[in-house]
Order: structure tokens, then sequence, then C-alpha cells
């Protein structure tokens, strides 16, 4: 029907009106669809200009640390909120830990503040895998956790977004206002997009920290296993292993214990660190403590916390030392555990799979390293003996000479045992060298070996003595313990000849004594005295010109013969070096 028509009788008046407000509704309709499109189109343009943003932040930066905080600041933007926080999973994934926020006041909060899953509204959005979005009193909502030191309680609205990534969440973004405020579907499709586009970008910065770690790790093992191979020292190789391990792994301290058989304990060998409160820690008893599940089990042991640890005795070194989580490193070689690896870090630190599994190649080409250097040490000391079994038997041959010339009045009997003890004593030496690890024989064993062989040869039946060794143990060189062990040798021998000739029980005693300047080895004994008019310089037999020979010439000390008392003391004191 025209409009003219309509227009020639009051009759179609109404209709008319009808079809113009029809026609208004019509265009009031399109108006609608239009704002809603632009409405939409401003956003997808937001959209766009905030993963814009994204892209070129994740772009350049591929440390996760580094990309959250421009995220919260980015959807507290696209957002016209007031302020964000993005939590994330820890390894374990059973807490979220604050890692970035819009809030410069809460800085100092990153990596402190912590829920659980399911705990408060952002603990649920990360267990149900939904956004939350609550426009007013988000304090009364049954869900909420209040957290102090965020000051939530300033804050009237929130939204969380889960961080998902392949069917995974690995965090929770939210954003919050000060004022009631009804998060529109255009922002929460916006957060969302966000939490999308972040969850790819920390996907793809682990993938990253995580190759990168590898390399390092594979770089870490690479280093220690050319020293099995190079021609170092046992001390150099030690500290190489615990620095290249330090440096590459950024453990604040890593300190290499090895088994001390004859003690019974763990020393210290090599530490990265300057620490001298973890250099003077006692040393620790095999079997005791996380070293000693480590050893037992032959597997790393992880701490989370060593000061919470009730099995860690160094609690107050720790606390000095800022050191938080351990990973104990057991180092085996051909089934037999020889030491330990301590890797210590400043922070709490969850050790993966994959880092537990370097460290055990790790410790195991650390021990491979050590046992090739004690053979190449061994190797060059087998070709020293030589030469000194050469030296040392031109010497005993000295000595039978002298013998010779000593025995007209003495039974062969006598003569051979008394060769036979110089040989020993000798002998002593030569078998420490051989099963120490450095170039250098402990006074205290050759003491032991020859009480041990004086009293299996030399006390006759129906003589009960005490033979012992007490004092501080000191380290020669093969020359000087060799003079050490003939003289030490000559002062028991004559304690038991002529101590007691006639006494039947009573001790010797060894002791070794360290002044400021030089070393006192003495020969104590409580049996016959000394004879009333004895003289040293006048009564010299053989035992004492080798005592005066080595001290003076050899040692370049002075040898007394004396009496205290109930004892008898032959006593040398010789220079330190």
């Amino acid at each position: 029907m025209r409009l003219s028509n309509l227009l020639k009788g009051e009759g179609n008046t109404a209709e008319l009106v009808r079809l113009v407000e029809k026609r208004e509704a019509e265009l009031e309709d399109a108006r609608l669809r239009i704002r809603q499109l632009e409405d939409a189109l401003d956003s997808r343009s937001a959209e766009t200009a905030a993963m814009r943003r994204i892209g070129e932040a994740t772009g350049h930066v591929v440390n996760t640390d580094d990309i959250l905080p421009l995220i919260a600041e980015i959807a507290t933007e696209v957002t016209g909120t007031e302020s964000a926080q993005v939590y994330l999973f820890n390894e374990a994934r059973d807490t979220l830990i604050l890692r970035a926020s819009s809030d410069h006041n809460a800085e100092n909060l990153i990596g402190k503040v912590k829920l659980k899953v399911g705990e408060g509204i952002t603990g649920w959005a990360a267990r149900e895998k939904e956004h939350v979005a609550i426009a007013a009193e988000s304090w009364n909502d049954e869900r909420f956790k209040f957290v102090p030191e965020l000051e939530e309680d300033r804050y009237q609205s929130i939204l969380c977004v889960p961080l998902i990534w392949s069917g995974e969440v690995i965090g929770v973004v939210n954003v919050r206002t000060m004022a009631p405020h009804d998060y529109t579907r255009t922002q929460v499709q916006l957060l969302s997009s966000i939490a999308s586009q972040v969850a790819g970008a920390i996907q793809a910065s682990r993938r990253f920290r995580s190759v990168e770690k590898r390399a390092a790790h594979l770089s870490t093992v690479a280093e220690v296993s050319k020293t099995i191979t190079s021609n170092l020292y046992l001390e150099e190789i030690l500290q190489l292993a615990v620095a290249a391990t330090a440096q590459t792994m950024n453990f604040k301290i890593v300190a290499l214990l090895l088994v001390d058989e004859d003690k019974q304990e763990l020393v210290l060998k090599a530490i990265q660190a300057s620490s001298r409160d973890y250099a003077k820690k006692p040393n620790l008893p095999l079997g005791e403590g996380i070293t000693g599940k480590a050893m037992e089990t032959g597997r790393v042991v992880t701490v989370l916390d060593v000061k919470k640890s009730p099995e860690y005795k160094l609690v107050d070194v720790a606390r000095r030392e800022g050191l938080t989580s351990l990973a104990c490193v057991p180092l085996k070689v051909r089934g037999r555990i020889i030491g330990v690896l301590n890797c210590y870090t400043e922070r709490q630190h969850d050790f993966s799979e994959d880092e537990v599994a370097v460290l055990t190649t790790l410790g195991n080409q650390v021990a491979v390293a050590i046992e090739n250097a004690k053979l190449m040490v061994k190797g060059a000391l087998l070709q020293e003996m030589h030469h000194r079994v050469k030296n040392n038997l031109q010497t005993i041959a000295s000595l039978l000479r002298l013998q010779a010339h000593y025995a007209a009045d003495r039974s062969p009997v006598d003569v051979l045992n008394e060769s036979i003890s110089r040989v020993l004593a000798v002998a002593a030496v030569h078998d420490l060298l051989s099963r120490e690890d450095l170039d250098t024989i402990s006074v205290r064993k050759i003491a032991s070996s020859i009480l041990t062989a004086t009293q299996q040869s030399l006390t006759l039946p129906g003589k009960r003595i005490d033979m012992r060794v007490e004092g501080p143990d000191l380290l020669l060189s093969s020359h000087q313990a060799n003079s050490v062990a003939l003289v030490l040798n000559e002062m028991v021998q004559n304690a038991v000849e002529h101590g007691f000739g006639v006494t039947n029980e009573g001790s010797i005693l060894v002791l070794l004594t360290e002044l400021p300047e030089a070393w006192r080895l003495e020969v104590r004994n409580d049996g016959d005295p000394l004879p009333p008019d004895f003289d040293p310089q006048r009564d010299r037999d053989l035992g004492l010109q080798i005592i005066e020979s080595l001290t003076r010439g050899d040692l370049n000390g002075d040898f007394t013969l004396t009496t205290d008392g109930t004892q008898t003391i032959a006593a040398i004191e010789f220079p330190k070096r």
C-alpha cells in the first residue's frame, strides 16, 4: 500500500503510525547492532594491540622472570583495572607462587606469597580451570583467602583467569579494582586471550631455559671429563671439579669431601667458595646424617632446606653462609663410594629429575678423575721409589758394616735381630709410601709399625710391656721419614733392651710434641733406670751412634738422653720444614 493512499482517510492514520514506529524500531536495532559491531571491533583492536605488545615483549625476552612484570602491566592497561598479579606453579605443581605484580609496593613479596591448589579465589581458578569474576566485596566470597601483605581488603572486585597450555594449568593471572566493577564479556575475553598468550610464552621460555640448562650441564660434564685424561695433580682436579660445577649449575657453595679410611671420616678436600666457616667445619663421621644416607644408597640425596632438616648437623653455618637447598652426590667408582660432592643453593630449589641425573653422571666422572689422578701419582712415586730403594739398600749395607765392626763380643742372634729391626724400620716407610695418596709419610703410622714389630720380635717371653703412641701427627717427606724411622727404631730398641733387662712389666711411650719452631719426638720408658755413671758421650754403642748421626746429619736436630723421676727419656728435636 502506498503512503499517499494511507493519507486519504483518518482510518489510515493509525496504520501509518504503526508503520513509522516499526521503521524506527528497525532503525534502532540497526544502530544497536552497529554499536555492538563497533564495540566488538574496539575489543578486537584492543585484543590485537595487547597481543602485539605481548608478542613484542616475549619476542625480545626469554627469561620468565623478565616477561611476567610486563604481562602484569599490560593486563591492567587493557582491562582498565588498578592492580594485576601473576602466579605460577612450583615444580611440584602443588603451590602457586606470586611471580609478578603491577603494584610496585609488592615487589618485595615476589616469590614469597604462596597459595596451595584450591586455596583462595586464585587457587580455586587454578584447580577448576575456570575464570572467576566478582564485582564487589570479593572478601565476602567463601573462596576468599586474605593475604595481609597484598592489602586485599582495599579491592572490591577481582577477575581471575587460569593460564592454560595444552590442557595443563601452569598459573593464574588476576586483575582487581578498588571500586565495585562489573567485568564485561569483553574484559573477560581480553584477559583470557592474554592468559593464553602468556601461557605459551612461559612454556616457550621454560623450554629454552631447559635446553640452555642441559647444554650447561653437558658442558660441566665435558669439562670434568677432560681432566680424566689430563696431567693435572689431584688437588687441581678437585678444585676444577667444584669450580666448574658451581659456575655452570649456579650453586652458591660446592664442597668435595673424600673418605679417610683410617679415621672413618669424610674430610673436606676442595671448596669453590671462600667460606671460612664452612672450610673450618669438623670432619663428618661416616654413615651419619645426609651424607651417610647418600653413601649408603649410592644415590643423590636432596634436601629442600637444610636449616629445617634434623639430619643436618651444621645449621649455624648454613644460617651464616645463607645456604638453603642441598644435593649430596656420592662419588662412586667400581662400585665403591670414595666421597661426596655437596652442592648448596642460596634459595629453596626443587632439584628436577634432569638435574639429579646430571649430578649423578658428574659424581661418577669426578670419582673416575680422582682415581685416575691417584694412579698417576702412584706411578710417579713408584719410579721415585726405585731410586730410593737403591739408596736405602746402600744405607742398610753401611749399617751392616758398622754392625760387623761392633759384633766381636756379641752373639750372632743378637746381631741379626738388631739388623732385622733396622731393615724392618726402612720397610715400614716404603710400605706406608706405597699406600699413601701423596709423597708424605705419617710419623704416627711409622711409630705404630715399629712398636708392633718390636713387640713381636724383640720382647722376651715373660715381659709385659705396654707400648703406645701419643701426640699430634706429623707428615714428612720420604727422605726425612726414613731417617726418623731408623732413629725411632734405635730408641725403642734401646728402651726394650736396657729398660727391661731386669724389670718385667712397664710401658714404652712414643710422644710427639709440636713446638713453635720444631718437632720433639720422645721415647719414654719406666723400666730399669740408667746406671748412675752413664755418660752418653762415653758409652756410645752402635745404636746411639746411628741416632746421633742421623739426627744431626739428616734432620739437622739434637739428641738427648735423660732421666725424669722414674722414666728414662730418649728425645730428638728437629726444625720444622
